[in-house]
């Protein structure tokens, strides 16, 4: 089995990137072992990514299907690295509970129709890849992964989970070097040391932060007047909303134009906690029982149909031949 190192190395050259491998990026060398390595990867933002990336492809009944085909020969990358335990999250639904919480949370209103046509596809072909994929509903598909991370993280069996997507939101589940962000296409892994370098803060701090300065990719403003150097400063301070004081007078950092924002927070307390409870991810959904359902063991057969479908008949072959190395 390659090390996690190993893997990473050669899947940044593989998908066109490349970016040393240190102690710096990943902390103590955490892959020198024999230790189990998870892969999470967020389905939603390859299908989003390569929707916009590939070129437009049409299946064998005539529907749009570049994405998918993109996505699958990202994942056969990781695959034919020796990654063995592997899980997939995507938003089956746009839609969440979080849309009952704030009205102006993102919709499916305005997305591309032929992106949307295209994650029934492709959760199709995950499963028939032989993914284990959680195609959530009532939560996100960030919701899956944190909980996914966490439980992962959990099994001592585990030496490093890498969730592999670079939106901010997941900054918040790692946790030193054990679970660590991996943005497969500019081959960055950042743990706990590189979120405080990339955002000034903790992992811990990254939903206060979120809630003061708004996250437009989600629909909600953040508190009025604060923005990501404002946010990351006080917080840097103060890591949470309640602690920071109402009066700038008794802030122990300097701010531009503090007490304008500590009125406006303080104006706004009710709304920023709101904010906050909309960006923290739910770490306890039932995504497995025991971190050996996440080992891949090889395509299903009706994979074989499905690559025929999508006019890749190559990916089956690679499945095929990734097989050998986990036996």
């Amino acid at each position: 089995m390659a090390s996690a190192g190993a893997i990473v190395r050669r899947s940044r050259l593989r998908e066109g990137k490349w970016s040393r491998w240190t102690h710096r990026n990943i902390g103590p060398c955490p892959c020198q072992n024999d230790g189990v390595n998870v892969f999470l990867v967020d389905g939603t933002y390859e299908l989003f990514r390569h929707f916009y990336a590939v070129p437009r492809v049409t299946g064998a009944d005539g529907v749009e299907i570049g994405a998918v085909r993109g996505v699958i020969g990202s994942l056969l990358v990781l695959l034919e690295e020796d990654v063995t335990h592997i899980g997939v999250a995507t938003d089956h639904v746009v839609e969440s509970f979080r849309n009952e919480l704030w009205p102006g949370y993102k919709t499916s209103e305005g997305l591309d129709p032929e992106v949307l046509s295209q994650f029934g596809p492709l959760e199709e072909a995950l499963e028939a890849l032989g993914l284990v994929v959680w195609k959530t509903v009532e939560y996100e598909a960030d919701d899956a992964l944190a909980s996914a991370a966490v439980r992962a993280a959990a099994d001592e069996r585990v030496e490093q989970v890498f969730v592999c997507t670079p939106d901010k939101d997941l900054a918040q589940v790692v946790d030193g070097s054990r679970i660590v962000q991996f943005d497969r296409r500019n081959g960055a892994v950042r743990d706990a040391d590189g979120v405080r370098e990339k955002f000034g803060i903790g992992p811990g701090s990254i939903p206060d932060y979120l809630a003061l300065m708004g996250d437009s990719a989600d629909g909600f403003p953040g508190v009025r007047g604060w923005g990501a150097k404002s946010a990351s400063t006080v917080l840097a301070c103060y890591p949470h909303l309640e602690d920071i004081p109402d009066d700038a007078a008794a802030w122990e950092v300097k701010v531009r134009g503090a007490a304008r924002l500590a009125g406006a927070l303080a104006a706004a307390r009710e709304e920023a906690a709101l904010f906050r409870d909309l960006a923290t991810l739910r770490t306890t959904l039932p995504v497995f029982g025991d971190v050996d359902e996440l080992r891949w063991t090889g395509p299903d057969p009706r994979f074989f149909d499905l690559c025929a479908r999508i006019n890749a008949p190559g990916y089956f072959r690679r499945a095929q031949a990734a097989v050998p190395a986990r036996a």
